[in-house]
């Protein structure tokens, strides 16, 4: 069972698509009703691939921006007709497509670079899977030759000659353009992470980026001007891959009410924001919706966990749908990010007997990760852990225990919730809440399980001679006695279910001589 095939039983469902005339309706589970003209779900998939793959990350300069300027958006604005009112299915080449995404980001100067040059706007097609994007691509490989032909449609490593970042100063390019290329050079590793990749993060991101535009336009309304709101990951994940699309991003803009507003209260990407304009989107978010901003898989601050899942080794166990295909000797390993959160007063006269303890439901029964209930009173969700576990755990339970006192400190249950991964699965949010008592609520958020690396273990076995025979006083009576020959020490390679994978004999000798 591959990583890829446990993303598809949860395949991001259809968009949203409530029509409603006023842009704070609310859907059934609270959260403001979505109705985007684009399928940002599927949007994002196809910016997260274009971005990850090699042609995107090419040596893009000054050639790709006056590519881009002289010859793309020409051809683009001819294709689509004098009307422009539907983009022409056509892609351009790599380096000029990153251009025309980094252009798009920033929207608000895209349309008036648009508006000055054509008149109009000129659109991306809405290209939302891989076969029709590679046709698009070949269709527009044959007009850009009939149109360019002395200008190649894919610079190879030897054409990339004036495109050196460094001369931009000497060079006729855009300078504003060229910087705005700048700006989103690390674009793809910020979202390295390899669960941002799964459907059902995307559904869970759709959702969060509908209620941040909401909190947006609230604020607009209600707020000071100078109030700023910084984007998680996943939110920004969905704006980008919104704005990536400008007709439909303008549309939606404006049927919310908040497009002159974006950029002035969104801290933008690479922009650095205070602790106190951090701290501050915190706060709004959790009045607006009751549930914390950093959820698993949402922060704020990427690099804040970046080094803990370097440990986990996540990149290259999930770049291949599954290491072990060919052989099934080995059984594969998922992980995935989870944060627990506890808000409420506790109120108990045996207050500073009773802790809370945290335990996986299946496997791993000797962790035990405790917490005094003493000083874990808040207003406000407070995250009490943020670890990693594997899917095998099948979820989580949380107990509140009163010690007993004694030599053996022994501790009783008072009463215990469960999260269940598979049912966090099957929540479009990914996260579930339990009340622990009247006045306590848990919530526990996860992301998509992602195949880690195989972990293997070695454990000592039998002492065998050369015919495989277990060296001992019993096999020497067998054998009246006759001395054995040679001497293997054995040892058996588990998997972490536990299951045998396969033997390793060493000749006792010959690690004698390697010593």
């Amino acid at each position: 069972m591959t990583t890829r095939r446990m993303a598809s039983e949860a395949e991001a469902p259809p968009e949203d698509t409530m029509p409603s005339s006023s842009p704070g309706s609310r859907g059934q589970s609270g959260y403001p009703a979505a109705f985007f003209s684009v399928d940002l779900a599927a949007a994002a998939r196809r910016l997260l691939a274009f971005l990850r793959s090699a042609s995107a990350r090419g040596n893009v300069g000054p050639r790709s921006v006056r590519r881009y300027e002289e010859m793309w958006l020409p051809l683009a604005a001819d294709a689509a007709g004098g009307g422009g009112e539907e983009a022409a299915m056509l892609v351009p080449p790599p380096d000029v497509h990153l251009v025309w995404l980094c252009h798009c980001f920033h929207h608000e100067r895209y349309v008036a670079y648009c508006a000055s040059r054509f008149g109009r706007l000129i659109d991306r097609p809405s290209i939302l899977d891989a076969e029709n994007e590679e046709h698009a691509a070949d269709c527009c490989r044959d007009i850009w030759a009939a149109r360019y032909p002395l200008e190649p449609f894919d610079l190879d490593n030897n054409d990339f000659d004036g495109n050196n970042s460094n001369a931009i100063e000497n060079d006729s390019a855009n300078s504003e353009i060229f910087m705005m290329v700048q700006t989103y050079a690390g674009l793809a590793d910020h979202f390295a992470s390899p669960f941002v990749s799964e459907g059902v993060y995307h559904v869970a991101a759709r959702r969060r980026y509908t209620c941040f535009l909401d909190l947006i336009r609230k604020g607009v309304c209600t707020t000071r001007e100078d109030t700023r709101l910084v984007p998680s990951l996943d939110i920004l994940l969905m704006w980008l891959a919104h704005q990536s699309f400008p007709a439909s991003y303008a549309t939606d803009m404006t049927l919310m009410s908040i497009k002159d507003n974006v950029m002035k209260m969104v801290v933008s990407y690479r922009e650095v924001a205070s602790e106190e304009t951090v701290e501050r989107t915190r706060i709004l978010w959790e009045e607006a919706y009751d549930e914390p901003y950093d959820l698993s898989g949402s922060e704020v601050d990427a690099a804040a966990v970046g080094t803990a899942r370097e440990a986990f080794h996540w990149q290259a166990a999930a770049s291949e749908e599954d290491t072990n295909r060919l052989y099934k000797g080995l059984q594969p390993r998922f992980l995935m990010e989870v944060c627990v959160f506890l808000k409420g007063e506790f109120d108990s006269e045996h207050i500073s007997k009773e802790f809370l303890r945290f335990r996986a439901q299946r496997c791993y029964r000797s962790l035990k990760l405790d917490k005094s209930v003493s000083n874990l009173s808040c207003k406000n969700w407070q995250k009490m852990w943020h670890m990693y576990c594997e899917f095998a755990t099948r979820g989580l339970t949380i107990e509140v225990r009163r010690s007993m006192g004694g030599c053996f400190r022994n501790s009783k249950i008072l009463k215990n919730i469960s999260f269940s991964w598979n049912d966090m699965l099957h929540e479009k949010s990914l996260m579930l809440s339990e009340e622990l008592d009247a006045r306590i609520r848990v919530m526990a958020s996860i992301t998509p399980p992602i195949q880690a690396p195989y972990l293997l273990k070695c454990v000592p076995d039998r002492v065998t001679d050369d015919g495989g025979a277990m060296v001992s006083d019993v096999i020497l009576r067998m054998r009246s006695y006759r001395p054995q020959e040679g001497r293997w020490l054995t040892r058996t390679v588990l998997d972490y279910g536990g299951k045998e994978c396969f033997v390793v004999r060493m000749r006792q000798r010959d690690l004698a001589e390697r010593t």
